[in-house]
């Protein structure tokens, strides 16, 4: 039976940060990395039995401060029911401070915990608070970094075939752009490994100018490629729309958007075929759902960016989605320390039906990794 949340006020938000770091150096186009920190936000009531709600994000360890210093005061004493009140005065705390980059990805983690509390306060998982519109979530297998040697890619690749998913994403932009050649060769040897039936993906990650993007296109089009994630930067929203409308292949961006005001920008530029949405940097669940709806008047489908847990409910209520990146890095950590941890079947994840997001922290397990 749902639990009684009439005027439950929230008690304490915590903020904790760990570093872990990962089984061998990754890298994509323009960035390589030997560690991920994942703020974890917990947001608690005293009343109501005591229960607790989970959120997280993928940030810098100084995410974690700014939960405390700036967020926490403004969500403190407010009902438990009244999420929406809490991230509008969250939103206007962070003023001075700035709305985007890290504050954005405080203000998602939080924003994300709240959600998971009333949802578990009122006995209900958080797709069906949202309203669930799919059944299920179509996943696609993500990797495939630079840094990575033939060897371990053709192993990753058969795995996610092997496994049921149907398509695939590797990383491109060697070097920011100095490499096409090697991208080029990884993208055939992804294709001879994965077989004419799965689609293949390439990411970027912003590697290229435009004309540089629109030559290299043109070449992965003869190897079936069907998604070229941030053939340039995000930011290049005119640079994004000159290699859409100069290629066949769908032309995506979106992961870095922190927010309503800079997915307006990017959809009223024409600049994407499909926005990609990560709730752990776009100002949570709440801010989600106002970009899907934007996005939709647009005629625009959105993909879920990593976090697949976390991102799981809210893109079940999403009318547009087309998939969820099932992130190598994110599903790491996830698998390892959140119970239970949900992997796909047949190339889709399936809803939990606990309350809230339906998992929780091995705390323990994440103990000696904790930075602050």
């Amino acid at each position: 039976m749902p639990m009684m949340t009439t005027d439950v006020p929230i008690d304490e938000v915590v903020a904790t940060a760990y570093t872990v770091p990962t089984d061998r150096p990754e890298g994509d186009g323009t960035l390589t990395w030997d560690s991920t920190t994942w703020v974890v936000v917990r947001v608690g009531t005293h009343d109501g039995g005591g229960a607790s709600g989970v959120g997280w994000t993928y940030a810098p360890a100084a995410v974690a401060r700014i939960v405390q210093d700036l967020l926490a005061p403004e969500v403190v004493g407010r009902s438990v029911l009244d999420v929406p009140a809490a991230w509008a005065a969250m939103a206007r705390a962070v003023r001075n401070a700035g709305r985007t980059g890290m504050v954005a990805m405080a203000l998602s983690a939080v924003d994300t915990a709240l959600w998971d509390l009333k949802a578990r306060l009122l006995g209900l998982p958080l797709h069906h608070l949202f309203g669930a519109v799919h059944e299920t979530l179509p996943v696609y297998g993500s990797g495939g970094f630079t840094t990575d040697c033939e060897a371990h890619l053709r192993s990753q690749l058969r795995g996610w075939v092997d496994a049921g998913l149907p398509r695939v994403k590797i990383k491109i932009g060697e070097s920011s752009g100095r490499d096409t050649d090697r991208d080029l060769a990884r993208t055939g040897l992804a294709r001879e490994e994965i077989g004419a039936d799965v689609e293949l993906f390439v990411d970027a990650n912003g590697g290229y100018d435009a004309k540089q993007a629109i030559r290299v296109a043109r070449r992965l089009g003869d190897l079936g490629v069907v998604w070229f994630e941030e053939p340039v930067s995000s930011d290049d929203h005119a640079g994004l729309r000159r290699v859409r409308e100069s290629v066949d292949v769908d032309v995506t961006a979106g992961e870095y958007g922190d927010g309503l005001a800079y997915f307006s920008r990017l959809l009223a530029a024409g600049a994407v075929d499909c926005a990609q949405i990560d709730v752990t940097r776009c100002g949570g669940y709440s801010e989600w759902q106002r970009i899907a709806a934007l996005a939709a008047g647009y005629g625009t489908e959105v993909s879920a960016h990593c976090a697949p847990t976390l991102t799981a409910p809210v893109a079940l209520a999403t009318p547009g989605l087309r998939h969820l990146e099932w992130f190598e890095d994110h599903v790491r950590i996830e698998s390892r320390f959140l119970d239970p941890f949900c992997a796909p079947v047949e190339g889709s994840i399936a809803p939990s039906e606990a309350p809230g997001n339906g998992v929780s922290v091995r705390d323990a397990d994440l103990a000696p990794y904790r930075v602050a």
